[in-house]
C-alpha cells in the first residue's frame, strides 16, 4: 500500500457551514448504503464467508493528505470538489499523467479493467466461458492487434510517452493491492474465480479507441437490416423504408462550399458545380442479398456491451457566436448519446500545468474516459471543442467465395491470412480458434456453424460463383487499420487556434466525428474529420462481391484537405447533431447514404433562429434549456390527423381526448405523451413492424405469417404458418427513430398504400387505408396502457413509461439478482424521447424502457471559464457504494448542470478534498 506521510485532513478552503452540512448528509448516507449492502451480502451471498464493512469500504479512495507516488519528479495537488471531481495540479507533463492515471485508478479501476479485457477479447479470463463467444468475435476483429500496431509504428514519441506515463501511474496504484482493496466487484468476483489484475498498458489505453469506433461504426447495421429486408420485400419497399436525406427540410451542417477545382481542397465560400463530376458514385449494380440474421445476432452481443448502435445514436452539439450571445463570446454545447452505463462512460477532470512551457504544455478540462490519458471533449485556456458522430459509412460487408484454404479473386484462389488465438476461460479449459482473412478483411463468418451458412441464399447475378455451402463475409472497417487518433487527443487538448484545431482534427480518423469550435478571439468553426473509404464501385449500402476487383476501396481514402469544414459562417452559429453533413448532390465524395435524418438538429436551429430573428440574445441559460427541449415532431405531423378520426369506443375516445391542446412536449408527468408514443409504437408495428422478417422483429414475438415453401408447423389456417422475432429488443426494427417519422412522412398523403394495409388479428378488424389503421392503433395503444398504468388515464404519464435504470456493466446485468439490485440504481422516470433534443431514446419495437440518453451534458462559456457549466449521467466515483456512485443523476434528470471551475482561483474555492503526491 502506498504510504501514507501526511495524515488525513478535513476538507481544504473555506466551504462553510453548508458544505459541511452537506459533506456530513452525504457522509451518513454512503455509510448507511454499506451497512445495508453488507447485511444483504451475508444474508444472500455468503458461501460459507461474507463482506465486512472493512471489505466494502476497502476499496474507497484516500482523498486527502498525502501518498507516495513513485515516479514523479515533483509534487501532485489533487484537489476535489464536493462531486468528487478531480482537478490535477503538476510541473511536467510526464508528472501529470502519471497522476492522472492514478487518480482514475483510484475512481474507476475496475470498469478499465474490464473494459480493457473487452477490447482485447478477454473476457472470459475474468467471467468464464459465457464469454467465449463474445471474445472470439473481438479476437477475430483484433483491436488489441491494430491497437499495439499504432503504438508501436504509428504514434508520435510525445504521444508514447504520456501513455507510459499514465500506465506507470494506474502500475503505482495497483502496486501492493488486492483486488478487494481495488474494487468491491473482485470481491465478489473472488467467490468464484482467482482472478487477480494485472499491470496496466499504454496499449490498453489506445485499444479503447477501437471501441468507440465500433460503437460509432456509421452504418453497419442499416447495410446488415437491408439485405434482411430482402428476403419479405421487394426494392420498391425497401427504399420507401429508407427514405432519401431532405435537404429542403433539414438544413445539413455545411450549406454551402465545395471542393475547388483550382486548388483540390474544400473552399467554404466556394460555390459546387452542378456537375460534380467523375468522382459520383455509382449505385451498386449487382443485386446482392444475404441471409445475415446470424452475423446480426453476433453483433448483438458486442453493442450489449458498449451500447445500441442504430440511427438514433448520435450527439448534439452547437456553437453561437458571440455576435448573438448575451456573454459577447462564443457559447457552446454538447451532449453525446450513448446508451446508460453505471458508472458513466465519462469521467470529468481538470489537468493543469501551474506554468505552461516545453516541459508543461497543458491546460485543460472537460470529459475523458477512465483508462486514457487526456481530454476527449471540453475547452483548454484558448479553445473549446464538441464533438457528435458524423456517421460516416467506414464499414463494408464483402461476400466471399471460399475455396479450401483460400477464396476466390479474379479468378483465381489467393491464400488466407491466418493466425492463431487462444482464449484463456476462468474455471474451464483453454480455446484455440483461427482468425482467416481475405483482402478485404477478417472473416466475421468464421465464428459460429450458423455464420459459416451466410449467402447460402444470396441471389446474385450469373457472373457471381457457384455458391455451393454459401458464401463467407469479410468486413472491411476503417478502424482495422492503424491510425494516430491518439495523438490528435493530445494534440486538440494543446491546440490554440483554429489552424492547430484542424491540425489535430486531420489526426483523428476514427471514430469518425463532427467537431465543432470556439475560441476566446470569438471565432467558431466546425470540422468534419475521419478516414472516410473511396469505394472503386457500390455505395455501401448493401454486401459486395468480395471476388470481383472492380469492388472494393482505393488505397487512400478521402483527402483531409477535401474534407467539408466551416469557419465564422455568416449565419453566425452552426449545428451538429447527426444530420448530413453537406449536400451530397453538390460535393464529390459519398461520406454515408445514411445520415440521420435531422429531426433534432432542425430543431436546435429552429430554437436558435427564433431567439436571432426575435431580436434576443442567446444565454448560457438559453443554451440549457434547448438541451431539454421534449418537442416531438412526429406527434406534431400525426396528432392533427389523430384527431379527425372518429372514434366509437368510449374507452378509447377518452385516451383519444388526451391529445385535445397538446403542445407536443413529452415531459415525464404527461399523460397526453404517455397515449401519443403508444400510439405512434402500433402504427409502426401495424403498418412496417409485422411485415418484417423475422430476423428484424422483437426475439420472442411471434406471428402468423404466409408460408414461403410449406414447411414448419401450419395453424388452422392452411396457408399461414407461425413465426417468431429473432432480434433484440434495443436493436429490433422498427426502431420509431426519424427515419421512421420521414417513411411515414412520405406515406401521410396516401391514403390506400400498401403499408397501411394490416390483416385481421383477433378482435382487430382488417384495415384498408391510413385512417383505418391509426383508428386500431390508438385502441390497441389503449388497451396496452391500460395493462401497464391502469385503467384510469388520470393516473397515465409518460416518465411512468419511460424509465431508466442504471445497470453495473458486468455483475449488474449478469451477476446474482441481490447483487444486482445492490449495485444498479434507479428506476428514474424521464420525460423527452426518441429523435427529440433530449433524447432519452427508446426503441418502438421492443418497448418504453430508455435505451440510450444525453451521457453527459456540457455548455462552455468560451472565455469566461468559470461560468461554464456541466454534468456527468451518474458520478466520478465507480464505488458501488460511494457517495459520488450517482450523486449527478437525479440533476441529469432535472436537466440541471453543475457550476464547471477551471481557473485556479475558482478551482481552490470550490475544492473539498486535497491529496498530494508526492515523489
Amino acid at each position: 500500500m502506498p504510504a501514507n506521510t501526511t495524515a488525513p485532513s478535513g476538507p481544504a478552503g473555506s466551504a462553510g457551514s453548508a458544505g459541511a452540512k452537506t459533506g456530513r448528509k452525504k457522509g451518513r448516507r454512503a455509510r448507511l448504503i454499506v451497512i445495508v449492502l453488507v447485511l444483504a451480502l451475508v444474508a444472500g451471498i455468503g458461501y460459507g464467508t461474507f463482506w465486512s464493512v472493512s471489505t466494502v469500504r476497502a476499496s474507497y479512495p484516500q482523498t486527502t493528505g498525502s501518498t507516495k507516488l513513485d515516479g514523479l519528479d515533483g509534487n501532485v495537488d489533487v484537489k476535489r470538489d464536493s462531486y468528487g471531481i478531480p482537478q490535477l495540479y503538476a510541473d511536467t507533463d510526464a508528472d501529470l499523467f502519471r497522476a492522472q492515471g492514478f487518480v482514475q485508478a483510484q475512481d474507476r479501476f475496475w470498469e478499465m479493467d474490464v473494459r480493457r479485457h473487452m477490447t482485447a477479447g478477454r473476457l472470459s479470463e475474468m467471467f468464464g466461458s459465457g464469454q467465449v463467444e463474445t471474445d472470439s468475435f473481438l479476437r477475430t476483429l483484433g483491436w488489441r492487434k491494430v491497437a499495439q500496431e499504432e503504438y508501436d509504428n504509428v504514434l508520435s514519441e510525445d504521444t508514447k510517452k504520456n501513455l507510459q506515463a499514465y500506465a506507470d501511474g494506474v502500475n503505482a496504484y495497483l502496486k501492493g493491492r488486492d483486488g478487494k482493496d481495488i474494487s468491491v466487484e473482485y470481491a465478489a468476483l473472488g467467490f468464484t474465480n482467482d482472478y487477480k489484475p494485472a499491470e496496466w498498458t499504454p496499449v490498453d489505453s489506445v485499444a479503447w479507441l477501437k471501441a468507440m469506433a465500433w460503437d460509432l461504426r456509421g452504418n453497419m447495421q442499416d447495410e446488415i437490416d437491408r439485405s434482411l429486408m430482402t428476403s419479405r420485400l421487394d426494392a420498391k419497399q425497401i427504399k420507401d423504408l429508407y427514405p432519401a436525406y431532405r435537404h429542403d427540410k433539414h438544413r445539413p451542417i455545411v450549406d454551402q462550399g465545395a471542393v475547388s477545382p483550382v486548388t483540390g481542397k474544400f473552399d467554404p465560400d466556394a460555390t459546387p458545380s452542378d456537375n460534380i463530376g467523375s468522382n459520383t458514385v455509382q449505385g451498386a449494380t449487382e443485386g446482392l442479398n444475404t441471409q445475415l440474421s446470424s452475423l446480426s445476432d453476433t453483433l448483438d452481443q458486442i453493442p450489449a456491451l458498449l451500447g445500441p448502435n442504430g440511427n438514433g445514436i448520435g450527439s448534439n452539439s452547437w456553437v453561437v457566436s458571440g455576435d448573438y450571445t448575451t456573454t459577447g463570446k462564443p457559447l457552446l454545447a454538447n451532449d453525446p448519446h450513448l446508451a446508460p452505463q453505471l458508472p458513466s462512460l465519462w469521467y470529468q477532470m481538470g489537468l493543469h500545468c501551474r506554468e505552461i512551457s516545453e516541459q508543461c504544455q497543458y491546460d485543460t478540462a472537460g470529459y475523458t474516459f477512465s483508462g486514457m490519458p487526456g481530454v476527449i471533449i471540453g475547452h483548454n485556456q484558448d479553445i473549446a471543442w464538441g464533438f457528435t458522430n458524423l456517421g460516416a459509412d467506414v464499414t463494408d460487408l464483402f461476400l466471399e467465395k471460399v475455396s479450401g484454404d483460400g477464396y476466390l479473386y479474379d479468378g483465381k484462389v489467393k491464400p488466407f491470412t491466418t493466425r492463431e488465438e487462444t482464449i484463456k476461460v476462468a474455471g474451464g479449459e483453454d480455446r484455440t480458434i483461427t482468425v482467416r482473412e481475405t483482402n478485404n478483411g477478417p472473416l466475421v463468418s468464421d465464428r459460429s456453424s450458423e455464420l459459416e451458412k451466410v449467402g447460402q441464399k444470396a441471389p446474385v447475378t450469373n457472373a457471381a460463383p457457384d455458391r455451393a455451402d454459401g458464401y463467407a463475409v469479410a468486413l472491411k472497417w476503417t478502424a482495422l487499420e492503424p491510425g494516430k487518433s491518439m495523438d490528435a487527443v493530445f494534440e486538440l487538448n494543446r491546440a490554440k487556434d483554429f489552424t492547430t484545431f484542424r491540425a489535430a482534427a486531420e489526426h483523428f480518423e476514427v471514430p469518425s466525428q463532427n467537431l465543432i469550435y470556439a475560441d476566446t478571439k470569438g471565432h467558431i468553426g466546425y470540422q468534419a474529420p475521419g478516414k472516410i473509404p473511396v469505394r472503386l464501385k457500390g455505395d455501401g449500402t448493401m454486401p459486395s462481391p468480395g471476388w470481383s476487383s472492380e469492388y472494393g476501396w482505393k488505397k487512400e481514402p478521402v483527402p483531409f484537405d477535401e474534407l467539408p469544414y466551416e469557419y465564422d459562417p455568416k449565419r453566425g452559429y452552426i449545428v451538429t447533431a447527426n444530420q448530413a453533413v453537406i449536400d451530397e448532390k453538390k460535393y464529390p465524395h459519398l461520406l454515408t447514404k445514411d445520415w440521420g435524418y435531422g429531426t433534432r438538429s432542425q430543431r436546435i436551429d429552429d430554437l436558435i433562429q427564433s431567439k436571432i430573428k426575435g431580436g434576443g440574445k442567446i444565454s448560457t441559460e438559453d443554451m440549457q434549456k434547448m438541451q431539454m427541449d421534449n418537442t416531438s415532431e412526429i406527434a406534431a405531423l400525426l396528432v392533427p390527423e389523430l384527431m379527425k378520426i372518429n372514434i366509437s369506443d368510449k374507452s378509447v375516445r377518452e385516451a383519444q381526448k388526451l391529445l385535445e391542446g397538446w403542445d407536443y412536449t413529452q415531459e415525464p408527468d404527461s399523460a397526453a405523451a404517455a397515449y401519443f408514443n403508444a400510439v405512434w409504437r402500433n402504427i409502426l408495428k401495424l403498418a412496417f413492424g409485422n411485415k418484417l422478417p423475422k430476423e428484424l422483429r422483437v426475439k420472442g414475438e411471434c406471428l402468423n405469417v404466409p408460408r414461403a415453401d410449406g414447411s414448419g408447423p401450419v395453424d388452422e389456417q392452411d396457408r399461414l404458418v407461425r413465426e417468431c422475432g429473432r432480434r433484440d429488443a434495443d436493436s429490433a426494427q422498427p426502431d420509431g427513430g426519424d427515419r421512421w417519422y420521414q417513411v411515414v412522412a412520405d406515406l401521410m398523403d396516401d391514403q390506400n398504400s400498401d403499408w397501411w394495409k394490416a390483416p385481421k388479428s383477433g378482435r382487430d378488424l382488417a384495415t384498408e387505408n391510413r385512417d383505418q389503421l391509426f383508428a386500431r392503433a390508438m385502441e390497441d395503444a389503449r388497451w396496452e396502457l391500460t395493462a401497464k398504468l391502469g385503467k384510469d388515464i388520470t393516473t397515465w404519464s409518460w416518465g411512468r413509461l419511460h424509465q431508466l435504470t442504471l445497470k453495473n456493466q458486468t455483475l449488474g446485468t449478469e451477476g446474482p439478482g441481490l447483487l444486482q439490485r445492490a449495485l444498479n440504481r434507479g428506476p428514474w422516470n424521464l420525460g423527452g424521447g426518441e429523435a427529440a433534443v433530449n433524447a432519452t431514446g427508446w426503441n418502438a419495437a421492443g418497448g418504453y424502457e430508455v435505451v440510450w440518453v444525453p451521457s453527459m451534458r456540457m455548455v462552455v462559456n468560451v472565455g469566461d471559464w468559470d461560468k461554464s457549466r456541466w454534468i456527468n449521467l451518474t458520478g466520478a466515483s465507480g464505488h458501488a457504494f460511494s457517495a459520488h456512485y450517482t450523486d449527478q443523476t437525479d440533476k441529469w434528470v432535472n436537466g440541471e448542470l453543475l457550476d464547471w471551475s477551471f481557473g485556479t482561483n475558482a478551482v481552490g474555492k470550490s475544492t473539498t478534498d486535497t491529496l498530494t503526491l508526492k515523489p
